[in-house]
């Protein structure tokens, strides 16, 4: 039996699905998460990281509005996509986890049958996406299906599943770039490299929601691997990543506003740091969500860079 008007523990009470979304379409947007967007902005932030950069490699005055738009589309899509086909592969964990049994899998909302409907829709929508890109770009995508594949699967095997979705979210780094000139080149291999270290860091705060649970159920993740570290761990992980950031941005032939972005992306990162209690749940998801401004602040500082060519 479908239970369409449970809501989510881990939402934001009174989210936009509980309150305005058809009774019959909640289940399915609590699966792809629509309750909460943060995830989608942090898919598509390196996107547009590398969108950004193309402009100024190639002396536009604003990134591609026609890949921005498909890449917005992309990523509401292609995190829906995972998240279904992570609480698909996670359904039994999930149910043992107070944080996540009450998502609509573990909780009877939806059939796991229902959920690999919805999301093969979602993957319709992703490749249409995909297809309206140029070839190498395409090409570059499709290099993405074997990591995304293989995520859900990694907490099992390795203290370091954070790793893999920063392969996976940080895949858009090389797909701007790739949209733009048909090739890759150093500069968006070091913005892939940026995005990497940066999303292990954001996902071992949101991992240390879970440690004790984890623990018990048996998986891994960096929170329980770095444990009373996890401050000099991010302090590392997001220097490594303000490093690369400020390599691509030379390598692209970025200006003062460019480099000014990266240096506020940088000040964000420390002040996490600097704020971080990882005993603290409530703090950790505040933190964990403050990344949204973090990456847009990269984006900021590119998009004015290309703009007024200092």
């Amino acid at each position: 039996m479908t239970v369409s008007s449970a809501p989510v523990a881990d939402a934001a009470p009174r989210n936009w699905v509980d309150r305005r979304a058809p009774a019959a379409w909640q289940p399915y947007l609590r699966l792809a998460r629509a309750d909460r967007p943060i995830g989608a902005w942090l898919l598509f932030w390196p996107c547009a990281w590398s969108s950004a950069l193309a402009a100024i490699a190639s002396g536009a005055s604003w990134p591609n509005p026609w890949h921005l738009m498909l890449f917005a589309i992309g990523s509401v899509a292609m995190r829906g996509a995972g998240c279904a086909y992570n609480d698909l592969v996670d359904r039994d964990i999930d149910a043992r986890v107070a944080r996540t049994r009450s998502r609509p899998l573990p909780s009877g909302q939806i059939t796991p049958k229902q959920a690999a409907i919805f999301l093969a829709a979602l993957l319709g929508v992703g490749l249409a996406v995909l297809l309206c890109l140029p070839p190498f770009a395409i090409l570059v995508g499709l290099g993405s299906i074997v990591p995304v594949a293989l995520y859900p699967f990694m907490k099992r095997i390795t203290w370091w599943p954070q790793a893999m979705l920063g392969v996976c979210f940080g895949w858009g780094a090389l797909m701007g770039w790739a949209a733009a000139f048909g090739r890759l080149d150093l500069a968006p291999l070091a913005l892939h490299g940026a995005a990497f270290l940066w999303i292990i860091g954001y996902d071992t705060i949101y991992a240390h929601q879970d440690k004790e649970d984890d623990l018990m159920v048996g998986v891994g993740s960096t929170a329980l691997l770095f444990g009373a570290r996890t401050g000099p761990a991010l302090t590392a992980l997001y220097a490594g990543a303000v490093g690369l950031l400020l390599l691509a941005v030379f390598l692209a032939g970025g200006g003062l506003l460019a480099y000014a972005g990266v240096i506020a992306f940088g000040l964000h990162c420390l002040k996490q740091v600097r704020r971080l209690d990882v005993d603290d749940p409530a703090l950790c998801l505040k933190l964990f969500k403050s990344n949204r401004d973090a990456g847009a602040l990269v984006v900021v500082g590119l998009v004015a860079d290309a703009l007024f060519r200092l």
